[in-house]
C-alpha cells in the first residue's frame, strides 16, 4: 500500500449540486439498469416493493439529514453510531458499512460489464474479457479518486446529468408502448403476495444504498449542516420517481420471461421502443450511469475507513493520506477486495453474480441503517437535550422507530443465506478490533504516540 506522508486534506470542495449529484449518482446507477430483470420474476407486484422501499428510504434520508446537523464529522453512519453507542458499536458499523461499500463496488462493476457487453458482444461472450472490463473500470476510478475529492465530485456531477437523459426518454416514450396484458397476473411469483413484496423490497433497497452518501465526506462539504440534509432528501425524491416510473414501463413493454433473462434489460426495452438504435442509446446511458455510481462508491470506500482510522478504530495505515490529501491506502485496499469478490463470483454469470452481491451489500448496510435510525435519540439523551427540547426528541424517536422497523423488515427479506454470510463477515471484524485495541495500548505504553486514546 502507499506510504505517503499525511498531507493537508481539501476543505469545502463539495457544494449542494455536487452533493445531490453524489446522492443521486450513487443511487441511480446499476440498480435501475439491472433490477427490472431481477424483479421480473415477481411481476407487477414488485411495484409495491418499490413503494415501501421508497417510503423507508425517505425516512432514513430525513434521519441522516438530522444526524448530519448533530455530528458534522467525516464517516457518516460510522461517526453517528460511534457518537451514540460507543467505540465498539462504531467499529462494527464502520466494518459492516465498509463491507457494503466494496461489495457494492463489485456489483456496480458487474452491471457496467453487462451493458458494455451489449455494446461490444465480444465482452459478453468471454468471461476473461468480462473480468478484465470490470477490473479496469474499478482501478481507473480508484486512481481518479486518489487524485482528489474535487476531481471525483466533478466526474459525479457530469455522469449524473448524462445518465438521467436516457432514463427520462424511456419513461416518456415507453409509457405509450405499455401492453396491459403484461401486468397479468399481478403476482407472478410462486409465493404469497406478502412474501413477494418483501423479497422485492430487499432487492429494491440495493437501488437506495448510497442515500447517505453526502454525509460521509462531511469534512469536504461546504456548509455541511445545511447542505447535507437538503442534498439527501432531494436526491432520494429524484431517485424514487425515476425508479418507479422506469420499472413500470419495463414491466409493461417486455414479457416477464424475456425481461428476467436479460443481462441488459433497459437496453432491450429501448430496442422495443425505438429499434436497435434505441438499445444502443440506452446502453450508452447505462455505461455512463454505472461509471458515475462506481465513482461515487469508490469515493466512499476511502472516506469510511479513513474516518475510522482517524479515531483509531481501523488500522492507522488507512488514515494515511496521499500528496493529494486523499486516503489512498483505504482506496487501494477496498477496491482490491472488490476485485477479489468479482474474480470469485463472475463464473456464475453476470445476472446471478449481480443478485448475490447486491443482497450481500444490502445486508451489510441494514445493520448500520437500523442503528443509525435510533442514534439521534441516544445522542440527545446522553447530552441532556431531552429536558431542553422534548418535542425534538419525540420527533427523533418516532422517525427512529419507523427507520428501525423498516430496516429490520428489509433484513428479513434479504433471506437466510444472505444474512448468514453477512453475519460471518461482521464477526470476522471482531479479532481485528481486538488487535487494533491491543496495538493502541502497546503504542501508548511505549510512549511512541501519546495522542492515541
Amino acid at each position: 500500500m502507499l506510504e505517503n506522508s499525511p498531507g493537508s486534506r481539501q476543505s469545502g470542495s463539495l457544494g449542494l449540486t455536487a452533493c445531490i449529484a453524489l446522492v443521486v449518482g450513487n443511487m441511480i446507477g446499476s440498480g435501475i439498469f439491472l433490477l427490472p430483470a431481477s424483479l421480473a420474476a415477481f411481476g407487477p407486484i414488485s411495484m409495491l416493493g418499490w413503494v415501501l422501499t421508497s417510503a423507508g428510504a425517505l425516512v432514513l434520508a430525513v434521519i441522516f439529514g438530522r444526524l448530519a446537523r448533530l455530528v458534522p464529522r467525516t464517516g457518516g453512519p460510522y461517526a453517528y453510531s460511534a457518537e451514540a453507542y460507543g467505540e465498539f458499536t462504531g467499529f462494527l458499523i464502520a466494518w459492516g458499512y465498509w463491507i457494503a461499500l466494496w461489495t457494492g463496488n463489485a456489483a456496480v462493476a458487474v452491471a457496467l460489464t453487462g451493458y458494455l457487453g451489449f455494446l461490444f458482444p465480444a465482452i459478453a461472450a468471454s468471461k476473461a474479457y468480462s473480468l478484465a472490463t470490470a477490473l479496469i473500470a474499478i482501478w481507473t476510478l480508484t486512481l481518479i479518486n486518489i487524485r482528489g475529492v474535487s476531481s471525483a465530485g466533478f466526474v459525479q456531477t457530469v455522469t449524473t446529468v448524462a445518465k438521467l437523459v436516457p432514463l427520462l426518454a424511456v419513461i416518456l416514450f415507453g409509457a405509450f408502448m405499455i401492453d396491459p396484458q403484461y401486468y397479468k397476473p399481478f403476482n407472478q411469483s410462486d409465493g404469497s403476495g406478502f412474501a413477494a413484496v418483501t423479497a422485492a423490497a430487499a432487492l429494491t433497497l440495493w437501488a437506495y444504498l448510497g442515500l447517505e452518501s453526502a454525509t460521509v465526506p462531511a469534512g469536504d462539504v461546504i456548509d455541511p449542516e445545511r447542505t447535507i440534509p437538503r442534498a439527501t432528501v432531494i436526491g432520494v425524491l429524484i431517485a424514487a420517481i425515476v425508479y418507479m416510473a422506469v420499472t413500470a414501463v419495463s414491466i409493461g413493454v417486455l414479457p416477464s420471461a424475456e425481461l428476467a433473462a436479460s443481462a441488459s434489460p433497459l437496453a432491450d426495452v429501448a430496442r422495443v421502443i425505438w429499434g436497435p438504435a434505441g438499445g444502443i442509446f440506452v446502453a450508452l446511458g447505462a455505461v455512463v450511469s454505472t461509471i458515475g455510481t462506481l465513482n461515487g462508491f469508490t469515493l466512499l470506500t476511502g472516506q469510511v475507513p479513513y474516518g475510522a482510522a482517524l479515531d483509531h478504530v481501523f488500522p492507522r495505515q488507512l488514515g494515511v493520506v496521499s500528496q493529494y490529501g486523499t486516503p489512498a491506502n483505504a482506496l487501494i485496499l477496498s477496491n482490491f477486495l472488490a476485485s477479489l469478490l468479482i474474480v470469485i463470483n463472475l463464473a456464475n454469470g453476470l445476472v446471478e453474480t449481480f443478485n448475490v452481491i447486491i443482497l450481500l451489500a444490502v445486508m451489510s448496510s441494514l445493520l448500520p441503517y437500523a442503528l443509525c435510525a435510533l442514534a439521534e435519540v441516544m445522542i440527545r439523551l446522553r447530552d441532556g437535550h431531552a429536558r431542553m427540547n422534548r418535542p425534538e426528541v419525540a420527533k427523533a424517536a418516532v422517525l427512529g422507530m419507523l427507520g428501525f422497523v423498516y430496516s429490520v423488515w428489509a433484513l428479513w427479506g434479504a433471506g437466510q443465506t444472505t444474512v448468514f454470510f453477512g453475519v460471518l463477515l461482521l464477526m470476522a471484524g471482531i479479532p481485528i478490533h481486538v488487535w487494533i485495541k491491543w496495538r493502541n495500548v502497546t503504542v501508548i505504553s511505549d510512549g511512541h504516540e501519546e495522542s492515541l486514546n
